[in-house]
Protein backbone atom coordinates (compact mmCIF):
# COMPACT_ATOMS: atom_id res chain seq x y z
CA UNK A 1 0.00 0.00 0.00
CA UNK A 2 1.46 3.38 -0.97
CA UNK A 3 1.30 6.65 0.92
CA UNK A 4 -1.56 8.04 -1.19
CA UNK A 5 -3.71 5.01 -0.41
CA UNK A 6 -2.94 5.28 3.30
CA UNK A 7 -3.87 8.95 3.30
CA UNK A 8 -7.11 8.26 1.42
CA UNK A 9 -8.07 5.46 3.81
CA UNK A 10 -7.19 7.59 6.83
CA UNK A 11 -9.40 10.40 5.59
CA UNK A 12 -12.30 8.00 5.04
CA UNK A 13 -11.93 6.60 8.56
CA UNK A 14 -11.69 10.06 10.08
CA UNK A 15 -14.73 11.31 8.19
CA UNK A 16 -16.76 8.30 9.30
CA UNK A 17 -15.57 8.10 12.89
CA UNK A 18 -14.47 11.55 14.02
CA UNK A 19 -16.07 12.57 17.31
CA UNK A 20 -15.37 15.70 19.35
CA UNK A 21 -13.10 15.39 22.36
CA UNK A 22 -14.90 15.37 25.68
CA UNK A 23 -14.44 18.02 28.32
CA UNK A 24 -12.35 17.83 30.91
CA UNK A 25 8.47 8.70 29.54
CA UNK A 26 12.51 2.63 27.27
CA UNK A 27 14.37 1.60 28.33
CA UNK A 28 13.20 4.19 30.56
CA UNK A 29 16.18 5.23 32.46
CA UNK A 30 17.77 8.59 33.06
CA UNK A 31 20.10 8.26 30.05
CA UNK A 32 17.13 7.99 27.70
CA UNK A 33 15.44 10.94 29.42
CA UNK A 34 18.55 13.07 29.00
CA UNK A 35 18.87 12.12 25.32
CA UNK A 36 15.21 12.98 24.78
CA UNK A 37 15.73 16.30 26.50
CA UNK A 38 18.73 17.06 24.28
CA UNK A 39 16.67 16.19 21.23
CA UNK A 40 13.83 18.42 22.43
CA UNK A 41 16.19 21.35 23.00
CA UNK A 42 17.64 20.92 19.52
CA UNK A 43 14.19 20.81 17.99
CA UNK A 44 13.23 23.98 19.89
CA UNK A 45 16.08 25.87 18.24
CA UNK A 46 15.10 24.53 14.84
CA UNK A 47 11.47 25.44 15.39
CA UNK A 48 12.23 29.07 16.16
CA UNK A 49 14.02 29.41 12.84
CA UNK A 50 11.27 27.67 10.88
CA UNK A 51 7.81 28.70 9.78
CA UNK A 52 5.48 28.09 12.71
CA UNK A 53 2.99 26.01 10.78
CA UNK A 54 2.66 22.25 10.72
CA UNK A 55 2.70 20.86 7.20
CA UNK A 56 0.74 17.61 7.32
CA UNK A 57 -0.18 15.05 4.72
CA UNK A 58 -3.63 14.66 6.31
CA UNK A 59 -5.31 18.07 6.79
CA UNK A 60 -6.39 18.97 10.30
CA UNK A 61 -10.08 18.45 10.91
CA UNK A 62 -10.11 20.51 14.10
CA UNK A 63 -8.08 23.64 14.65
CA UNK A 64 -7.90 23.02 18.38
CA UNK A 65 -7.91 26.73 19.16
CA UNK A 66 -8.38 25.85 22.81
CA UNK A 67 -7.33 22.60 24.45
CA UNK A 68 -9.79 20.74 26.64
CA UNK A 69 -8.87 22.06 30.07
CA UNK A 70 -8.26 19.78 33.06
CA UNK A 71 -11.03 19.83 35.65
CA UNK A 72 -11.31 16.78 37.90
CA UNK A 73 -12.34 13.36 36.60
CA UNK A 74 -12.97 12.90 32.88
CA UNK A 75 -15.31 10.11 31.74
CA UNK A 76 -16.65 10.24 28.20
CA UNK A 77 -16.63 8.15 25.01
CA UNK A 78 -14.56 5.35 26.53
CA UNK A 79 -12.06 7.79 28.07
CA UNK A 80 -11.26 7.88 31.77
CA UNK A 81 -8.81 10.53 32.89
CA UNK A 82 -7.79 12.46 35.98
CA UNK A 83 -6.29 15.75 34.81
CA UNK A 84 -5.92 16.88 38.42
CA UNK A 85 -3.75 13.91 39.49
CA UNK A 86 0.03 13.59 39.09
CA UNK A 87 1.05 10.93 39.77
CA UNK A 88 -2.35 9.33 39.14
CA UNK A 89 -4.27 7.69 41.96
CA UNK A 90 -7.18 6.41 39.85
CA UNK A 91 -7.58 4.65 36.51
CA UNK A 92 -6.42 6.32 33.30
CA UNK A 93 -7.67 4.59 30.15
CA UNK A 94 -8.92 5.29 26.64
CA UNK A 95 -10.20 2.92 23.97
CA UNK A 96 -8.22 -0.30 24.02
CA UNK A 97 -5.34 0.93 26.20
CA UNK A 98 -5.01 1.57 29.91
CA UNK A 99 -2.35 2.75 32.32
CA UNK A 100 -1.63 -0.62 33.92
CA UNK A 101 1.10 0.63 36.23
CA UNK A 102 3.67 3.31 36.77
CA UNK A 103 6.96 3.44 38.61
CA UNK A 104 9.36 5.90 40.15
CA UNK A 105 13.13 5.68 40.42
CA UNK A 106 15.44 6.07 43.35
CA UNK A 107 19.18 5.40 43.59
CA UNK A 108 20.59 3.36 46.47
CA UNK A 109 24.25 4.34 47.07
CA UNK A 110 26.81 1.52 46.98
CA UNK A 111 30.45 1.31 48.08
CA UNK A 112 32.96 2.91 45.73
CA UNK A 113 30.81 5.86 44.71
CA UNK A 114 28.40 3.82 42.62
CA UNK A 115 24.67 3.33 43.08
CA UNK A 116 21.87 0.98 42.04
CA UNK A 117 18.75 2.33 40.36
CA UNK A 118 15.63 0.85 41.99
CA UNK A 119 12.05 1.07 40.69
CA UNK A 120 9.02 1.39 42.96
CA UNK A 121 5.82 0.26 41.26
CA UNK A 122 2.18 1.26 41.64
CA UNK A 123 -0.04 -1.38 40.02
CA UNK A 124 -3.64 -1.01 38.91
CA UNK A 125 -6.12 -2.77 41.18
CA UNK A 126 -8.85 -3.91 38.73
CA UNK A 127 -11.43 -4.07 41.51
CA UNK A 128 -11.07 -0.53 42.84
CA UNK A 129 -9.66 1.18 39.75
CA UNK A 130 -6.83 2.64 41.83
CA UNK A 131 -3.04 2.39 41.71
CA UNK A 132 -1.57 0.56 44.69
CA UNK A 133 2.07 0.58 45.74
CA UNK A 134 3.76 -2.84 45.64
CA UNK A 135 7.38 -2.65 46.72
CA UNK A 136 8.02 -6.39 46.45
CA UNK A 137 9.04 -6.22 42.81
CA UNK A 138 12.12 -4.85 41.05
CA UNK A 139 10.59 -5.26 37.58
CA UNK A 140 7.00 -5.70 36.39
CA UNK A 141 5.57 -6.48 32.94
CA UNK A 142 1.77 -6.48 32.62
CA UNK A 143 0.12 -8.83 30.11
CA UNK A 144 -2.55 -7.62 27.67
CA UNK A 145 -5.94 -7.92 29.35
CA UNK A 146 -4.76 -6.46 32.69
CA UNK A 147 -5.21 -9.72 34.61
CA UNK A 148 -1.66 -11.01 34.96
CA UNK A 149 1.75 -9.47 35.52
CA UNK A 150 5.16 -11.08 35.33
CA UNK A 151 7.30 -9.94 38.26
CA UNK A 152 10.88 -10.12 39.50
CA UNK A 153 11.87 -9.87 43.15
CA UNK A 154 14.36 -7.33 44.46
CA UNK A 155 18.14 -7.52 44.03
CA UNK A 156 18.40 -8.20 40.31
CA UNK A 157 19.22 -10.41 38.56
CA UNK A 158 17.00 -13.12 40.07
CA UNK A 159 16.49 -16.84 39.53
CA UNK A 160 12.72 -17.08 39.34
CA UNK A 161 9.85 -15.25 37.62
CA UNK A 162 6.48 -14.79 39.28
CA UNK A 163 3.12 -14.69 37.51
CA UNK A 164 1.05 -12.30 39.62
CA UNK A 165 -2.77 -12.17 39.67
CA UNK A 166 -3.48 -8.43 39.63
CA UNK A 167 -6.88 -8.87 41.30
CA UNK A 168 -5.66 -10.88 44.31
CA UNK A 169 -2.04 -9.59 44.33
CA UNK A 170 -0.91 -13.18 44.81
CA UNK A 171 1.74 -15.01 42.79
CA UNK A 172 -0.13 -17.86 41.12
CA UNK A 173 2.98 -19.58 39.79
CA UNK A 174 6.77 -19.31 39.90
CA UNK A 175 8.95 -20.10 36.90
CA UNK A 176 12.49 -21.07 37.99
CA UNK A 177 15.37 -20.12 35.67
CA UNK A 178 18.94 -21.34 35.39
CA UNK A 179 20.20 -18.04 33.97
CA UNK A 180 19.44 -15.01 36.15
CA UNK A 181 16.84 -12.57 34.80
CA UNK A 182 16.51 -8.76 35.07
CA UNK A 183 14.05 -7.80 32.31
CA UNK A 184 10.62 -9.00 31.11
CA UNK A 185 8.25 -8.39 28.18
CA UNK A 186 5.05 -10.05 26.92
CA UNK A 187 4.28 -10.79 23.29
CA UNK A 188 1.61 -8.70 21.54
CA UNK A 189 -1.01 -11.42 22.08
CA UNK A 190 0.09 -12.10 25.66
CA UNK A 191 0.72 -15.82 25.15
CA UNK A 192 4.52 -15.67 25.46
CA UNK A 193 6.96 -14.11 27.88
CA UNK A 194 10.45 -12.87 27.03
CA UNK A 195 12.98 -12.71 29.86
CA UNK A 196 16.36 -11.01 29.39
CA UNK A 197 19.23 -12.58 31.31
CA UNK A 198 22.21 -10.88 32.94
CA UNK A 199 25.08 -11.86 35.23
CA UNK A 200 24.99 -8.51 37.08
CA UNK A 201 22.52 -5.76 37.93
CA UNK A 202 22.00 -3.72 34.73
CA UNK A 203 20.94 -0.57 36.63
CA UNK A 204 24.33 0.46 38.07
CA UNK A 205 24.58 4.25 38.52
CA UNK A 206 27.31 6.84 38.92
CA UNK A 207 27.25 10.60 39.44
CA UNK A 208 27.03 12.58 36.19
CA UNK A 209 26.72 16.28 35.40
CA UNK A 210 23.27 17.32 34.21
CA UNK A 211 22.29 19.93 31.63
CA UNK A 212 21.87 22.60 34.31
CA UNK A 213 25.46 22.10 35.52
CA UNK A 214 24.53 20.16 38.67
CA UNK A 215 25.14 16.50 39.47
CA UNK A 216 22.66 13.64 39.23
CA UNK A 217 22.80 9.90 39.36
CA UNK A 218 23.06 8.49 35.86
CA UNK A 219 24.04 5.29 34.04
CA UNK A 220 27.53 4.08 34.90
CA UNK A 221 28.28 3.20 31.24
CA UNK A 222 29.84 -0.08 32.24
CA UNK A 223 30.18 -3.12 29.99
CA UNK A 224 26.89 -4.95 29.63
CA UNK A 225 26.44 -8.18 31.57
CA UNK A 226 23.57 -9.33 29.34
CA UNK A 227 23.87 -12.98 28.35
CA UNK A 228 20.74 -13.81 26.31
CA UNK A 229 17.02 -14.43 26.67
CA UNK A 230 14.33 -16.97 27.54
CA UNK A 231 11.26 -17.40 25.33
CA UNK A 232 8.49 -18.89 27.51
CA UNK A 233 4.98 -20.14 26.88
CA UNK A 234 2.85 -18.40 29.52
CA UNK A 235 0.37 -21.28 29.64
CA UNK A 236 2.90 -24.02 30.28
CA UNK A 237 5.79 -22.08 31.79
CA UNK A 238 8.14 -23.95 29.48
CA UNK A 239 10.76 -22.14 27.44
CA UNK A 240 14.25 -22.19 26.01
CA UNK A 241 17.28 -20.00 26.68
CA UNK A 242 19.40 -18.58 23.87
CA UNK A 243 22.76 -16.89 24.25
CA UNK A 244 23.28 -13.52 22.57
CA UNK A 245 26.73 -12.07 21.96
CA UNK A 246 27.47 -8.52 23.13
CA UNK A 247 29.71 -5.90 21.55
CA UNK A 248 30.72 -2.28 22.19
CA UNK A 249 27.26 -1.06 21.10
CA UNK A 250 25.40 -3.11 23.74
CA UNK A 251 23.96 -0.97 26.53
CA UNK A 252 24.26 -1.93 30.20
CA UNK A 253 20.48 -2.51 30.29
CA UNK A 254 19.48 -3.78 26.87
CA UNK A 255 16.28 -5.73 27.48
CA UNK A 256 14.72 -7.68 24.63
CA UNK A 257 11.17 -7.18 23.38
CA UNK A 258 9.14 -9.18 20.87
CA UNK A 259 8.45 -7.95 17.36
CA UNK A 260 4.76 -7.51 16.50
CA UNK A 261 4.49 -11.07 15.16
CA UNK A 262 6.64 -12.59 17.90
CA UNK A 263 8.92 -14.23 15.34
CA UNK A 264 11.86 -11.96 16.25
CA UNK A 265 13.10 -9.96 19.22
CA UNK A 266 14.87 -6.62 19.39
CA UNK A 267 16.86 -4.49 21.82
CA UNK A 268 18.27 -0.98 21.89
CA UNK A 269 21.88 -0.47 20.82
CA UNK A 270 24.15 2.52 20.50
CA UNK A 271 23.83 3.82 16.96
CA UNK A 272 23.90 6.79 14.65
CA UNK A 273 20.70 8.16 16.18
CA UNK A 274 18.69 7.86 19.39
CA UNK A 275 16.41 4.86 19.52
CA UNK A 276 18.51 2.56 17.31
CA UNK A 277 17.41 -1.07 17.66
CA UNK A 278 18.90 -4.40 16.62
CA UNK A 279 16.74 -7.42 15.76
CA UNK A 280 17.53 -11.09 16.45
CA UNK A 281 15.86 -14.34 15.51
CA UNK A 282 14.61 -16.68 18.21
CA UNK A 283 17.95 -18.53 18.14
CA UNK A 284 19.74 -15.35 19.26
CA UNK A 285 21.36 -14.53 15.91
CA UNK A 286 21.30 -11.04 14.44
CA UNK A 287 18.82 -10.53 11.65
CA UNK A 288 17.28 -7.75 9.58
CA UNK A 289 14.26 -5.93 10.98
CA UNK A 290 10.80 -7.06 9.83
CA UNK A 291 9.57 -5.07 6.83
CA UNK A 292 7.04 -3.13 8.91
CA UNK A 293 9.39 -2.39 11.83
CA UNK A 294 12.64 -1.30 10.20
CA UNK A 295 11.83 2.42 10.53
CA UNK A 296 10.69 2.26 14.17
CA UNK A 297 12.59 3.66 17.13
CA UNK A 298 13.02 1.80 20.41
CA UNK A 299 12.50 5.04 22.37
CA UNK A 300 9.03 5.66 20.88
CA UNK A 301 6.86 3.21 22.79
CA UNK A 302 3.71 3.40 20.63
CA UNK A 303 5.34 1.71 17.59
CA UNK A 304 2.74 0.19 15.19
CA UNK A 305 -0.96 1.02 15.15
CA UNK A 306 -3.32 -1.87 15.99
CA UNK A 307 -4.01 -2.54 12.29
CA UNK A 308 -0.28 -2.30 11.53
CA UNK A 309 -0.68 0.36 8.85
CA UNK A 310 0.76 3.36 10.71
CA UNK A 311 4.02 3.84 12.59
CA UNK A 312 4.50 6.26 15.48
CA UNK A 313 7.82 8.05 15.25
CA UNK A 314 9.54 10.78 17.18
CA UNK A 315 9.18 14.46 17.93
CA UNK A 316 9.52 16.63 14.81
CA UNK A 317 8.92 20.13 16.12
CA UNK A 318 7.81 22.24 19.03
CA UNK A 319 6.15 25.60 18.52
CA UNK A 320 5.15 28.30 20.95
CA UNK A 321 3.21 28.39 23.19
CA UNK A 322 4.14 24.88 24.30
CA UNK A 323 2.81 22.74 21.45
CA UNK A 324 4.59 19.67 20.09
CA UNK A 325 4.15 17.50 17.02
CA UNK A 326 5.35 13.97 16.29
CA UNK A 327 5.57 12.08 13.01
CA UNK A 328 3.19 9.36 11.79
CA UNK A 329 4.75 7.36 8.96
CA UNK A 330 4.18 4.52 6.56
CA UNK A 331 5.88 1.61 8.38
CA UNK A 332 7.11 -0.02 5.16
CA UNK A 333 8.52 3.03 3.36
CA UNK A 334 9.34 5.33 6.25
CA UNK A 335 7.61 8.23 4.47
CA UNK A 336 5.71 10.67 6.64
CA UNK A 337 1.94 10.53 6.26
CA UNK A 338 1.06 13.23 8.78
CA UNK A 339 1.96 14.79 12.09
CA UNK A 340 0.04 14.49 15.34
CA UNK A 341 0.09 16.50 18.53
CA UNK A 342 2.36 15.19 21.27
CA UNK A 343 6.04 15.17 22.14
CA UNK A 344 6.38 11.50 23.06
CA UNK A 345 3.93 8.95 21.65
CA UNK A 346 3.37 6.25 24.26
CA UNK A 347 0.52 3.97 23.14
CA UNK A 348 -2.15 3.59 20.45
CA UNK A 349 -5.73 3.89 21.70
CA UNK A 350 -7.13 2.77 18.33
CA UNK A 351 -6.05 3.24 14.71
CA UNK A 352 -6.30 7.06 14.85
CA UNK A 353 -5.79 8.06 18.50
CA UNK A 354 -2.78 7.81 20.80
CA UNK A 355 -1.69 8.60 24.34
CA UNK A 356 1.29 10.95 24.48
CA UNK A 357 3.31 13.18 26.74
CA UNK A 358 2.64 16.79 25.76
CA UNK A 359 4.35 19.82 27.21
CA UNK A 360 2.43 22.51 29.07
CA UNK A 361 5.22 25.06 29.22
CA UNK A 362 6.58 27.54 26.70
CA UNK A 363 9.85 27.00 24.85
CA UNK A 364 11.71 29.35 27.19
CA UNK A 365 10.46 27.60 30.34
CA UNK A 366 11.51 24.37 32.11
CA UNK A 367 10.07 21.32 30.37
CA UNK A 368 6.92 20.01 32.06
CA UNK A 369 4.41 17.61 30.51
CA UNK A 370 1.15 15.74 31.11
CA UNK A 371 -0.47 12.65 29.61
CA UNK A 372 -2.90 13.58 26.85
CA UNK A 373 -5.09 11.90 24.24
CA UNK A 374 -4.24 13.02 20.71
CA UNK A 375 -6.03 12.31 17.42
CA UNK A 376 -4.69 12.08 13.87
CA UNK A 377 -6.34 14.84 11.88
CA UNK A 378 -7.09 17.04 14.90
CA UNK A 379 -5.06 19.65 16.75
CA UNK A 380 -7.10 19.22 19.92
CA UNK A 381 -5.78 17.36 22.95
CA UNK A 382 -7.62 15.82 25.90
CA UNK A 383 -5.64 15.89 29.19
CA UNK A 384 -5.58 12.53 30.96
CA UNK A 385 -3.26 13.26 33.90
CA UNK A 386 -1.88 16.14 35.87
CA UNK A 387 1.48 17.69 35.06
CA UNK A 388 4.81 16.03 35.82
CA UNK A 389 6.44 18.51 38.16
CA UNK A 390 9.99 17.39 37.42
CA UNK A 391 10.34 15.36 34.23
CA UNK A 392 14.09 14.86 34.81
CA UNK A 393 14.18 14.42 38.58
CA UNK A 394 14.27 10.68 39.30
CA UNK A 395 12.82 11.21 42.78
CA UNK A 396 9.75 13.05 41.49
CA UNK A 397 9.08 11.78 37.96
CA UNK A 398 6.79 8.81 37.33
CA UNK A 399 7.08 6.50 34.34
CA UNK A 400 3.82 5.16 32.83
CA UNK A 401 3.30 1.56 31.69
CA UNK A 402 0.48 1.23 29.13
CA UNK A 403 -1.11 -2.09 28.17
CA UNK A 404 -3.91 -3.17 25.82
CA UNK A 405 -7.00 -4.08 27.83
Amino acid sequence: MNVEELVRDSLRELAAEQTPAGPGFADRVLAVRRRRRTRRLASMAAATAAVVAVAVAVPLLDSGKSDVRPSGVLRQDGITGHPDQSPPRELIAAGQTALAAYYTWRTVPQPGGKGIGVRTYRLLDPGTGTYVKDSRWSFVAVAPGLRTAAVLEQNQPVHRIGLLDLATRKVERWIPVGHAVAGLAFSYDGTRLLATTYTGNPDVRSKAQNVEGGWDWGPAFEASTRTGFYDFSVASGKGTWKAVANDRDTLARADFSYSRTGRQVYAQVLGDHDGTEQFYDLDGDRTAAPADEKYLRVDVDARLSPNGRLAALGLTKEVAPGKSYSSIRDPRTGKEITKVRGADLLAWVDDRRLVAWERVTGLDEPYRARLVLVTIGSDRIVPLSGVQREMYDELKAWVPVFVRR
